[in-house]
C-alpha cells in the first residue's frame, strides 16, 4: 500500500490515466517480483474500483493493458516415495490429513473439514461438504463425491475406531483438528523428508492426486472431476504439461497406421 501511495497519494484521484498506471508498473517491475508487483496491482485496482463504485470517478483507468503479465507457476509435485514419507513422519493423529490431500484430492481447507457422515466406508465414498471448521466449500464443484479404493476406506475407518468423534481429524482433546495445528504437524514432518521440492505446501498434496491421476491414464474430464473444478480449462491450463507430449503421441498414433499398413503387405491383405 506505501507504494501506492508514494505514486498516487498527493495525486487529486480523477485525472490519473491508465498511460501512468501503465508506467508506475512498468518501474515496479524494475525493482520487485513479479508476484510483488502484481500483488501492489491487485489493490490499486481495487482503490479505483471502488470509487468507480462510488461515483468519484466514472471509469478506472486499470485495466488488462495496465496490469503486468501473470506468469503461471508450473504445480510442486512430490513423488510417490516422498508422500508416504511424509504420511510416516507425521503423528498418529494428524497422518490422515496427508491422505486426504494426496489420495482424495481436498484442498488444504478441506482436509481438516470432514465429519464422518461424509464418508461412506462401505461403498468408498467421500463428499465433502465442508471446509475448516464448518464454512461452505470453496465452490459447488467441490460437493463432488470422490470415489476411494477399499484400502483408503479401511484406513480412514481405522481412523474413526480409535479416535471416535464427529469429524475425521481431531487433536488431543478429542476435538476438530485445527488448520494450524495440522500445518505445525506438516512442517515439522517435512523438514523430515529427504529431496522435497523446494517451497513444498500442504497444498501441493492436491497437484500430487493430479499426477496421480494422469500418470495412470486419466483423462482430462476424469482429471476435472477428481479435483472438483468447474471447467476443464483450469484442469488443462494447471496440468496439461503432465499429459504425454502431444508431439510424441502424434506420431505414435501415425506410426501405428504405417505399421498396420505394413502388416496388411507382408500377410497379403491388400493395402
Amino acid at each position: 500500500m506505501d507504494k501506492i501511495v508514494q505514486e498516487f497519494g498527493p495525486r487529486p484521484i480523477v485525472p490519473v490515466r491508465p498511460s501512468e498506471v501503465r508506467e508506475w508498473t512498468a518501474r515496479l517491475r524494475e525493482h520487485y517480483a513479479q508476484r510483488t508487483v502484481s500483488s501492489f496491482c491487485r489493490t490499486l485496482v481495487q482503490v479505483f474500483a471502488d470509487a468507480a463504485h462510488d461515483g468519484v470517478i466514472q471509469r478506472s483507468p486499470c485495466s488488462r493493458r495496465t496490469s503486468p503479465p501473470i506468469a503461471r507457476q508450473q504445480p510442486v509435485i512430490a513423488s510417490t516415495e516422498q508422500v508416504w514419507a511424509l504420511y510416516e513422519v507425521m503423528d498418529e493423529r494428524t497422518r490422515v490429513a496427508v491422505s486426504l490431500g494426496a489420495f482424495v484430492g481436498l484442498r488444504a481447507a478441506e482436509t481438516c473439514g470432514p465429519r464422518v457422515a461424509d464418508i461412506d466406508f462401505m461403498r468408498g465414498v467421500v463428499t465433502p461438504a465442508v471446509q475448516y471448521p464448518a464454512q461452505p466449500l470453496k465452490t459447488e464443484m467441490s460437493r463432488t463425491a470422490v470415489p476411494i479404493p477399499a484400502e483408503l476406506s479401511l484406513l480412514l475407518s481405522e481412523q474413526v475406531r480409535q479416535r471416535p468423534a464427529a469429524t475425521l481429524l481431531t487433536d488431543a482433546h478429542d476435538q476438530q483438528l485445527t488448520l494450524t495445528a495440522r500445518s505445525v504437524a506438516f512442517r515439522a514432518a517435512r523438514a523430515k523428508v529427504d529431496g522435497l521440492p523446494a517451497g513444498f505446501r500442504f497444498r501441493d498434496l492436491r497437484h500430487y492426486f493430479a499426477s496421480l491421476l494422469i500418470a495412470s491414464g486419466a483423462d482430462v474430464k476424469v482429471v476435472q472431476a477428481g479435483l472438483c473444478h468447474a471447467s476443464a480449462v483450469t484442469t488443462l491450463d494447471t496440468y496439461g504439461h503432465l499429459w504425454p507430449d502431444s508431439d510424441q503421441s502424434t506420431r505414435a498414433a501415425v506410426a501405428a497406421v504405417f505399421t498396420a499398413r505394413a502388416d496388411l503387405a507382408r500377410t497379403g491383405g491388400g493395402l
